[in-house]
């Protein structure tokens, strides 16, 4: 198998080759975003390529967002169109970064990591939430073929890998999901059990 690491995602960066990017903020996402009201809140993005997401939360008024990628290209790109300080753009490996966070916003970077490391994904966002955080976004919703990324999942695998370290407060397929998207995403929201 390829080895996901920081050359890898680069690569993919360098050559254009990241046909999961909308362009935008993915629609179940914006609605999500829409529905927050404090705007104080400290947000997590993992993986989050290009930053459509946290472009659109700068936008409507947030600004305590971290934008954490493992590759170079997509934090320049990042840079370059929200201003926000350079403290606020990570490039590093989510398992190594230190933080707390009310909310970390979930853009498939979960589906983006080798099945393998999905109970480590979840004991590190757990890690990284102050109490009551929630993670929240939107999953592949597909039979996992392993041969991704992306690597998919369903609702049923979903849940059990979830509830011993959060609460399940939403977890169903996107109604919102933009055309090609169609019936391949679930939308999750989860909090923090203590």
């Amino acid at each position: 198998m390829i080895k996901l690491d920081q050359q890898y995602w680069q690569e993919r960066y360098t050559k254009n080759s990241i046909g999961w990017d909308l362009g935008k903020v993915s629609t179940p996402l914006k609605n999500y975003i829409n529905q927050l009201t404090d705007k104080d809140i400290s947000i997590l993005i993992p993986g989050a390529g290009n930053a459509h997401e946290a472009e659109y939360l700068f936008n409507s008024g947030f600004k305590n967002i971290t934008i954490l990628d493992i590759a170079s290209s997509p934090i320049k790109y990042a840079k370059e169109k929200i201003a926000l300080p350079c403290s606020n753009f990570v490039q590093q490996d989510y398992f190594d970064h230190n933080g707390k966070y009310d909310l970390i916003l979930e853009q498939t970077f979960f589906c983006a990591l080798e099945p393998c490391f999905r109970e480590s994904y979840i004991k590190k966002t757990h890690q990284l939430l102050n109490d009551n955080g929630r993670l929240a976004g939107v999953l592949f919703n597909f039979e996992n073929k392993l041969n991704g990324p992306p690597f998919g999942g369903i609702i049923t695998e979903y849940i059990k890998l979830f509830e011993s370290h959060f609460k399940i407060i939403i977890m169903e397929s996107c109604y919102n999901s933009v055309k090609e998207r169609q019936d391949k995403e679930i939308f999750i929201k989860l909090m923090k059990k203590k």
